[in-house]
C-alpha cells in the first residue's frame, strides 16, 4: 500500500454502519462489509433506537424495542458472516439518536455507513434526515448508500475534485480505488459565474479560453501530486465546464461504483450545513456517495 507524505482521510480505522433491518440498510450493510474487508478492519453495527428520555415509553415498550433491535443486528451479523466469514464484527444497541450513536462509535479515523433511508417511527434509523444529520456533522468520512437494485461493478471510483482544495476528497478516492484495484476517475467540473447570469457575455472568447485553461492547470496540478503517491493507481482526469455541476457529477456517477465528494460545510446556521451540490448529489446518484470532509 502507497505511504502518502500528507495526511491520509482514509485511515485504517474501523468502519461503522447504521442498520435497522430495512431493505436500504441492509444495502448499507453489505456496502461496509466490502469496505472493512478492504481495511481489514473490524466491522461496528449500531442500531439507534432512540429511547433515551422518551416519557411516552414505559420500561416495557423500551425492553421490547431493544429485543427488536437485537433480532435485528444478529439477522445483520448472520448476513456478514455469510458474506466474509473471517471478518471480526460487533454489535451495539445504542438508546441515543443516530447520529449521537454513529458519531460515538466511529471516533477517530472511522469511516461511517448509512442508507439513504429507514423504516421510519419512533425507532428510525437512516430516514433522510437521519442520513442528513449524519453526513452534515461528521468529522470522518461517510458513505450514504442508495437504495434500489444492484448495479454490475464498472471497476470505477469517480471523485469531484478541482485544485487544492479538493487534496483531501482526491485522496480519499485514491485509496479507495487503491485497495479495490479499481481505476480512479476524476471529473473537476466548473460553472463560469453561474449567478450572475447575462453578464457573462462581457468575456471574450480568448477570456473564457484562459479560465478553462486556468482550471485544468489547477486540476492537473492536484492530480499529479496527488498520483505520486500512488505510482500503481490508473488515473484519468476530465476538465469540464458545465451548465450544472450537480447534474454533471449525477450523470458520471452512473458509470462509477461509488463517487466521493468533498463535504462542503456552510460556516452559517442557515438552514442545511451541506450545500446544494452534496445534496443533489446524495438524493440523486445511482451509486454510493462518500462524503469526505475538507480539512
Amino acid at each position: 500500500m502507497a505511504e502518502t507524505t500528507r495526511s491520509d482521510p482514509m485511515t485504517n480505522g474501523p468502519v461503522v454502519v447504521g442498520t435497522d433491518g430495512s431493505d436500504h440498510a441492509t444495502r448499507a450493510v453489505r456496502w461496509a462489509v466490502g469496505e472493512a474487508v478492504a481495511r481489514g478492519q473490524v466491522l461496528r453495527m449500531v442500531y439507534a433506537t432512540a429511547t433515551h428520555g422518551a416519557v411516552y415509553l414505559s420500561p416495557e415498550d423500551v425492553r421490547a424495542i431493544d429485543g427488536m433491535a437485537a433480532d435485528v443486528l444478529d439477522e445483520a451479523a448472520a448476513l456478514v458472516h455469510g458474506l466474509a466469514p473471517e471478518l471480526r464484527v460487533t454489535a451495539h444497541v445504542c438508546e441515543r439518536g443516530t447520529a449521537e450513536c454513529l458519531l460515538d462509535e466511529a471516533g477517530s479515523g472511522a469511516m461511517i455507513v448509512v442508507g439513504s433511508r429507514g423504516r421510519g417511527g419512533f425507532a428510525s434509523l437512516l430516514v433522510g434526515s437521519d442520513s442528513l444529520k449524519v453526513a452534515a456533522s461528521s468529522p470522518v468520512p461517510v458513505t450514504v448508500v442508495p437504495g434500489g437494485t444492484d448495479r454490475r461493478p464498472t471497476g470505477v471510483v469517480m471523485v469531484a475534485a478541482r485544485d487544492s482544495r479538493d487534496e483531501a476528497p482526491l485522496r480519499a478516492a485514491a485509496r479507495l480505488a487503491e485497495r479495490r484495484g479499481a481505476r480512479l476517475e476524476v471529473l473537476s467540473a466548473w460553472v463560469l459565474l453561474q449567478n450572475v447570469g447575462s453578464m457573462a457575455t462581457v468575456f471574450s472568447g480568448a477570456d473564457l479560453d484562459r479560465i478553462a485553461s486556468d482550471q485544468a492547470a489547477a486540476t492537473a496540478r492536484l492530480v499529479a501530486e496527488v498520483s505520486r503517491d500512488f505510482p500503481g493507481l490508473t488515473v484519468t482526469e476530465r476538465v469540464a465546464r458545465v451548465g450544472s455541476v450537480a447534474e454533471a457529477l449525477v450523470t458520471a456517477s452512473s458509470g462509477a461504483d461509488m463517487i466521493v465528494i468533498g463535504a462542503r460545510r456552510r460556516p452559517h446556521s442557515i438552514g442545511s450545513p451541506l450545500g446544494g451540490v452534496t445534496h443533489a448529489v446524495l438524493h440523486h446518484a445511482p451509486c454510493p456517495v462518500v462524503l469526505v470532509p475538507h480539512r
